[in-house]
């Protein structure tokens, strides 16, 4: 299962990552700005002036459910803004998340080139050193 790891974390492109990263987080920022900015609107209830007739009052009627169903959907609104706000949030929260992620990951490739280097070094040493000894039983 490792090894499926392995072969998953060299096949992402991190150079676009890393490069990407910021610009992630600048979008989020953007995005959680542009919906903390926007406010509802209040809907101005009117009151219809009826005269009496049928035909006045099935328009006072019809008016009356319209408005009910502009408040409904007016409540509906903002309720769709408050878990936009809370999306956005958390969005803002995950890029930032993955900003860090990311910039730990490439403080790891980079520790880790340093290591392997360091552990190649140690190779050709150890094998210059048996190759020496190996010589200096040899002459004897």
């Amino acid at each position: 299962m490792a090894l499926g790891w392995m072969t998953l974390l060299k096949t992402v492109p991190w150079t676009d990552v890393i490069a990407t990263a910021p610009a992630v987080a600048d979008g989020a920022k953007k995005l959680w700005t542009a919906v903390s900015r926007k406010t509802t609107r209040d809907a101005a209830a009117a009151t219809p002036a009826g005269t009496g007739s049928d035909a006045d009052t099935d328009q006072a009627h019809a008016l009356a459910a319209l408005m009910q169903r502009l408040q409904a959907l007016d409540t509906q609104s903002a309720e769709l803004h408050s878990q936009l706000q809370a999306s956005a949030a958390l969005i803002e929260q995950l890029a930032a998340q993955n900003s860090e992620l990311v910039q730990r990951v490439e403080a790891h490739r980079v520790r880790l080139r340093w290591l392997s280097a360091g552990v190649a070094a140690l190779v050709v040493a150890a094998a210059g050193a048996a190759i020496a000894l190996a010589g200096w039983g040899l002459g004897r």
